[in-house]
């Protein structure tokens, strides 16, 4: 009789996620190290990239891993969280591993899993218990390179078992202060323990005080360091249809022509990022030259970034977008602006209650015309009427709209956007965002994935 890994996929999911999840921290990889101990360090049988920051790790992170395989190197990847499935935040050669594939893994890993729980006076989480099952089967694959996006922060995080050949840190702002410290200098400190000895660190543009502590850290331990605007950097962008073009001055050299699918400023520093780390991984400086030009914009121009300002249908245009504290949905907001021409633009909001959610309802109020709030799944969730009292007092209360369910609150914004004395429906928008959750529930909702 076949196997119904779908079943059982669905049994471990609820086993795992009944665990202490994503939004319960306690800040320590000493569980993960005993872990990836008794599993025989399988983090250690391949090479790895290894991102942090507070913006732009996911979609940074498929760019190298796209790059990578472009070049011909078998790749994994992990990041977090996922959209729909868990299955998502394993990544075996650009597709997520299948049911089976993890479900076996799970099965090898469970005894294990007790035994840690028996030693340990806190049990392993669900993001420790996932890691430790991409790593091994990354391991088992095998891959030459694993490309993984931190979890939370850095030294403590539990990727952070790994020694990672490269080091990538997005930009850093304030996020999750109470586990990382109410200051970018703070969180910056934490987020450079992933900077290992004699690796590569490739720094995005960083405000002063981070930089100050990620250059620290590449002394203490003496790295080579590549710092956005120094050594790389993007010299040229152009708007285009369905995302832009750039010219990127990479740590071998200038790359031009390259198409990336993904719209706004954001996008473009993250691709010269990656391509950054992928030129440090292949050893490219300026005295070897740039790497093949050819094999970047064939990968570049195949990126992907689900549920990133990602249009999900048309008439009106529904963009989905996962920005989840202030400094992202800037940047969200700032290429909606400039890729697309709404003539009007609502939003629907869910976010989780742990965020800056004034700051990022003060940054839509200009942007947006109206305001749908409503609520997700998980325990972190806000609820909708403490939403809806924070958007009353920044839209006032006849641009908001409350609806508790997202299904809901979709059909009422593209009614909204629709609603106008124009005869003309073209040129409106909805854009839903404020959470992962969000996105992640909206793409099912509307067809996207399952």
């Amino acid at each position: 009789m076949a196997t119904d890994y779908s079943a059982e996929l669905r049994s471990i999911e609820a086993a795992i996620f009944g665990r202490r999840g994503e939004g319960h921290v306690h800040p320590t990889n000493e569980r993960m190290q005993a872990l990836v101990d008794l599993l025989g360090d399988p983090q250690r049988a391949y090479r790895s990239v290894h991102l942090t920051g507070t913006n732009g790790k996911t979609s940074t992170a498929r760019m190298v891993d796209e790059l990578l395989r472009g070049f011909g190197i078998r790749t994994g990847r992990y990041t977090s969280p996922h959209l729909t499935s868990v299955t998502e935040r394993i990544v075996v050669d650009g597709e997520p591993v299948s049911e089976q594939r993890f479900v076996e893994a799970y099965r090898e890993l469970e005894p294990y899993v007790g035994l840690i729980d028996e030693r340990f006076d806190v049990p392993l989480s669900f993001f420790e218990i996932v890691t430790a099952l991409g790593f091994a089967i990354f391991a088992d694959v095998p891959v030459d390179v694993a490309v993984v996006e931190v979890g939370l922060g850095g030294a403590w995080d539990n990727t952070n078992v790994l020694d990672g050949q490269v080091a990538v840190v997005t930009p850093i702002g304030l996020d999750h202060t109470e586990y990382l410290g109410d200051s970018v200098e703070q969180i910056a400190r934490e987020k450079a323990g992933i900077i290992k000895p004699d690796a590569t660190a490739v720094l995005a543009l960083q405000p002063a005080e981070a930089q100050r502590e990620l250059l620290r850290r590449t002394v203490e331990v003496d790295a080579t360091v590549a710092r956005e605007g120094m050594e790389f950097g993007v010299v040229e962008r152009r708007v285009a249809v369905g995302g832009q073009f750039l010219a990127l001055q990479g740590l071998g050299g200038v790359y031009d022509e390259i198409f990336l699918p993904l719209h706004g400023a954001h996008q473009a520093q993250n691709a010269v990022v990656a391509l950054a780390a992928v030129e440090a991984f292949l050893g490219a400086s300026r005295s070897s030259g740039p790497v093949d030009l050819d094999v970047v914009r064939e990968a570049f121009a195949a990126v992907r970034s689900p549920g990133r300002l990602e249009p999900i249908r048309s008439a009106p245009t529904v963009l989905l977008d996962a920005a989840h504290n202030p400094s992202g949905l800037q940047a969200t907001l700032a290429a909606v602006a400039e890729a697309f021409s709404f003539r009007r633009l609502v939003a629907v909001v869910a976010v989780m209650a742990d965020k800056d959610v004034t700051g990022m309802l003060e940054l839509l109020e200009p942007a947006v015309d109206e305001i749908v709030v409503t609520e997700v799944s998980g325990t972190r969730r806000m609820d909708v009427d403490d939403l809806a009292a924070l958007a009353e007092d920044v839209f006032g209360r006849d641009r908001v709209t409350v609806e508790p369910r997202l299904d809901d609150a979709i059909e009422s914004a593209v009614r909204l956007a629709e609603r106008s004395d124009d005869p003309v429906i073209s040129g409106a928008g909805v854009l839903v965002t404020g959470s992962v959750v969000t996105v992640g529930e909206a793409r099912i909702l509307l067809g996207r994935q399952r």
